[in-house]
């Protein structure tokens, strides 16, 4: 009954060696009612020893309870009382001697009470929390008159997730008699130390937040509940991001004392500061808990704060940072939050400035004389959903009051007028505009020290930039880049051309899935190319970014195509498709692209294409041109063609149509003026090879020819005695090592129809067999223009045997 609770007991043994004493077990104390059903401790098994000397006295007294695996449940019931309160003031108002007691002492003493692999609930209401301490050793026991002590080792857990280095929580400390609990003088001291900061704010949280480092806290309290002054150092060693290697490790850490009252839960003459290079920032102020509503009037200073402290901070929460930028200049400014208990919303106001900012990176500067800083307790200003796609084609989130307001400030770029910079920082994210002049690779260049991704690559020219980048806190989301970038004058290499890229200018729009580069005006190799390139965003590998394209040229000289396309380094032209380059997979070989191309006109030696048209995909090493539709020798030409560039050698397949084809443009491209008339023909053809030669030797494929109104001014048949005319021609060609072969010709002239056979090499080389009948002919060999024309007359006997 002295602990004014219920206690029950299984079972109970008596033991005499090696000490008498009870051995208990099912041992179980009840708590009051008003903090529920569920006992306050329970343990499985209980050693109570005797006190020898009492025991000579004839008097039972227990010297020490020890306590097998105990569970005990911290309880906090709705009117903010916990079940250990009347235990404690039950004690103070007891007359019983210290644990130690002297030999003369008739008193009973109080008891050494020790547990060991404890178990420490607790529970708001009738909601227990999925707090707990495990492997809990603790003990208590009465000093003197007036004082009792204890002692805590427990490893903080949650029992809904699986924790693991949670660090070790001890706790010392020593209470008076009072007489009450409000004003018990006491003083404890707390650590809490090798705990991971990740897995600490999955304690807290419930999710791992994705921080790192080594925790470490100390905290001291002295005085009542009413008057408690506290103490407290925090540190994190090896702070970073999960994610990230820093080259240096960073130590963050911040001393706190302040006054605690429970009578109105609050928080007084708080004063935090900690260190940051030859500054530091400070917070000082009241907070306080009253009805539910949370209460503060708070003042946050940073005085003489370097901005590297701050840039190697940034380097272990970002990896978009580059790690060689240096940065001088400090910061100071000071906010101050204050909220009553009428406030919806705490009023915040502040002001700072970063003065002598220097920023290099490598061998180059940037020199900012000062940014102005502003706290804003009022709504941040809001880009409507209308007006962001009017501006930038998408829809850019905006952030809740309240928000630091930075700058506007100057940036130079590389132009004569500096670029203007504006950003609003709230709690849920942040949002930055850049507007003005740049010079392309010093932007560039920008973007990648601040973290930014951005293209690698020695493309030199100006833009005129409007961009708004923006993101939001949660799981360090990356930045969004939205805007517009006018560029002009930029030359740029690209992989696998020996040639630069030349953009006079083009408008580039990045929105929210696609980057879109529209009225472009460029030049390659001295052909003037227009039109749009749209390339999908985010896209951190090629091989995964689609490309789409709209380009147009009026004129193509593909005699330039062989120098353009590794001709003088010996490679075969297709080699910027297909070879993989000293420092990496092609560009063209990894792109992924789809689209439409025009050409006015497209000349190579002595034939010439107008109005040329198709329809282009390249991936995998595969370049396929469907609808190829063109202007061709006077006619018009539709096919489809595909290139596999993986293959070793590449492989070139073909499939279309001619129609009304002169050929006497034919004649003209070979350089004779050997036929005249018109041809209409469909093909199919495959080969193989790296070379001219070896194109030539692996061809085959068939050529389905018809030809109307035709002269061969060079040829007479003997007969005839002037130039062979042919009113209609149809025939089949098999093509095969280098050679075409005639199957089922069939020639009308106005001296007869006469049915055509033999051969013909791509090296213009005829071998032709002209017959009228099954037994007159003619012979036709040589080449071309050169042929020689020989009668045939075969007897009756030859005929009847030719198969």
């Amino acid at each position: 009954m002295a602990l004014g609770r219920q206690v029950e007991v299984g079972w109970v043994s008596l033991r005499l060696l090696p000490r008498p004493g009870f051995e208990l077990q099912n041992f179980v104390v009840q708590d009051a009612p008003q903090f529920g059903a569920e006992p306050m401790l329970r343990s499985q098994e209980v050693s109570a020893t005797l006190r020898i000397r009492s025991l000579l006295r004839g008097r039972l007294e227990i010297a020490r309870l020890d306590f097998s695996e105990p569970s005990l449940n911290l309880v906090r019931n709705s009117q903010g009382h916990w079940n250990l309160e009347d235990l404690l003031e039950r004690a103070a108002r007891t007359p019983i001697a210290p644990t130690g007691k002297a030999k003369t002492e008739l008193r009973p003493g109080f008891p050494y009470i020790e547990a060991d692999n404890g178990r420490i609930n607790v529970k708001l209401g009738q909601e227990k929390k999925p707090y707990a301490l495990l492997d809990a050793d603790f003990a208590l026991w009465q000093d003197t008159e007036n004082m009792w002590s204890g002692r805590l080792r427990a490893q903080p857990v949650r029992t809904d997730i699986n924790l693991t280095d949670t660090g070790l929580l001890r706790i010392e400390g020593s209470w008076q008699r009072a007489a009450s609990l409000r004003q018990t003088p006491l003083h404890f001291v707390a650590q809490w130390d090798r705990a991971q900061l990740g897995q600490a704010t999955k304690l807290v949280y419930g999710s791992d937040k994705g921080w790192r480092g080594a925790v470490r806290l100390l905290a001291t309290a002295n005085g009542t509940p009413t008057q408690l002054m506290l103490e407290a150092d925090a540190s994190v060693q090896d702070f970073r991001r999960y994610n990230i290697s820093p080259p240096a490790p960073l130590r963050l850490a911040a001393h706190c004392n302040g006054r605690y009252s429970s009578a109105d839960h609050s928080l007084s003459d708080l004063s935090c500061r900690a260190p940051v290079g030859n500054g530091e920032v400070s917070v000082k102020g009241r907070l306080s808990a009253i009805g539910g509503s949370r209460i503060y009037n708070l003042a946050l200073q940073g005085h003489a704060v370097p901005v590297q402290s701050l840039l190697q901070l940034a380097l272990h929460t970002s990896s978009r940072i580059t790690d060689d930028l240096i940065a001088t200049g400090k910061l100071d400014g000071s906010v101050t939050l204050d909220r009553t208990v009428s406030d919806s919303f705490p009023n915040i106001a502040g002001q700072g400035q970063i003065s002598g900012l220097h920023v290099s990176v490598t061998d180059k500067d940037v020199v900012i004389e000062s940014i102005p800083l502003a706290l804003s307790a009022a709504p941040a200003p809001e880009v409507t959903a209308k007006k962001a796609r009017a501006q930038h084609n998408t829809e850019i989130t905006t952030y809740s009051w309240p928000y630091l307001q930075i700058g506007p400030f100057d940036v130079s770029l590389g132009r004569p007028l500096s670029a203007v910079v504006q950003g609003q920082i709230s709690r849920a994210g942040y949002s930055f505009e850049v507007r003005g002049d740049a010079e392309l690779q010093r932007l560039l260049r920008s973007a990648h020290t601040v973290g930014l991704f951005a293209p690698q690559n020695t493309a030199r020219g100006l833009a005129k930039i409007d961009l708004r980048l923006a993101a939001e806190w949660h799981d360090l989301a990356p930045t969004r880049v939205m805007g517009t970038a006018n560029v002009r004058s930029i030359r740029a290499e690209v992989p696998g051309l020996n040639t630069l890229l030349e953009i006079a200018s083009a408008n580039i729009t990045l929105a929210e899935n696609e980057t879109k580069i529209q009225k472009i005006s460029a030049s390659l190799a001295g052909n003037a190319v227009s039109g749009s390139v749209v390339l999908a965003r985010p896209c951190a590998v090629l091989a995964k970014c689609p490309v789409r394209f709209d380009l147009h040229s009026d004129e193509i000289a593909g005699d330039g195509l062989g120098s353009l396309l590794n001709a003088s380094t010996g490679q075969p032209w297709y080699s910027f498709l297909s070879s993989p380059r000293p420092q990496g997979l092609s560009y063209f070989a990894a792109l992924h692209a789809s689209g439409k191309v025009s050409v006015g006109r497209v000349s190579f030696r002595n034939l010439e294409a107008n109005q040329v048209s198709a329809s282009v995909e390249l991936g995998n090493g595969r370049l396929t041109l469907s609808d190829l539709r063109a202007d061709f020798l006077e006619g018009r030409h539709n096919g489809e063609w595909s290139i596999d560039f993986s293959a070793k050698p590449p492989v070139y397949s073909g499939h279309g149509t001619f129609e009304h084809v002169s050929l006497e443009a034919v004649a003209a491209a070979s350089g004779t003026n050997w036929i005249t008339g018109t041809a209409s023909a469909s093909y199919d053809v495959i080969a193989s090879g790296s070379k001219v030669a070896e194109l030539s030797s692996s061809a085959s494929g068939t050529l389905q020819l018809e030809t109307h109104d035709s002269l061969l001014p060079h040829l007479a048949l003997a007969n005839a005695g002037s130039a062979l005319r042919v009113n209609r021609f149809s025939g089949e060609f098999l093509l095969r090592k280098g050679s075409f072969e005639i199957q089922q010709g069939k020639l009308e002239s106005p001296a007869g129809i006469y049915l055509l056979s033999g051969t013909a090499s791509l090296k213009r080389t005829l071998d032709f067999k002209l017959m009228r009948d099954t037994v007159h002919g003619f012979n036709i060999t040589g080449t071309l223009p050169e042929l020689q024309v020989q009668a045939v007359t075969l007897s009756e006997t030859q005929a009847a045997l030719k198969p």
